[in-house]
């Protein structure tokens, strides 16, 4: 009879590493559905300040609009580096037409972003815009740059928040 008092722990090293990698996608893919909600969420608040008239009484520029949505996004967010925002109007529901936020090689296209807010009864899209890391991307899995999902360049996937919503009748003076 042979001696098969290894046996157990070969198994288990054979096994191990394709288990912590599973296991480390299944952890990140959480997290991340995680903080899209998080971000979803303050995309509907954020949305409450220009749906309401805040954000136009107020005279919000871009930045203190960003700042008060970075004010909620406090624990998991690098807000002031990887959060953009882009709030458009538009005249009817059926002429709304956003821009994909990202290029064709998957980076963020800046350039079209925008603080538009709106008066009184217009239609106005607000997005939320984050490159969220993905620290799993080197595990070449699936869940990584060969499904694109990832941006191979900087391994972040880019959450995106829509709210769109007519703007409520509000007065702009006392």
């Amino acid at each position: 009879m042979a001696n098969e008092e290894g046996a157990g722990a070969v198994d288990f090293a054979l096994v191990l590493l394709p288990f912590l990698a599973v296991l480390m996608v299944i952890i990140e893919s959480a997290v991340v559905l995680f903080a899209g909600q998080v971000l979803q969420t303050s995309a509907s608040n954020a949305a409450r300040l220009i749906l309401t008239g805040q954000a136009q009484t107020g005279n919000y520029t871009a930045t203190q609009f960003k700042n008060a949505i970075c004010a909620n996004l406090t624990v998991m967010f690098n807000c002031a580096n990887n959060l953009y925002v882009d709030v458009r109007t538009f005249a009817s529901f059926s002429a709304v037409s956003v821009p994909s936020p990202t290029n064709t090689n998957g980076t963020l296209n800046t350039t079209s972003f925008g603080y538009a807010p709106g008066t009184s009864g217009d239609i106005v899209v607000v997005r939320l815009i984050y490159q969220w890391p993905v620290i799993a991307a080197k595990i070449g899995l699936c869940a990584a740059t060969a499904c694109g999902l990832v941006n191979s360049a900087n391994n972040t996937s880019t959450l995106v928040a829509t709210v769109a919503f007519r703007n409520e009748p509000y007065t702009t003076g006392p």
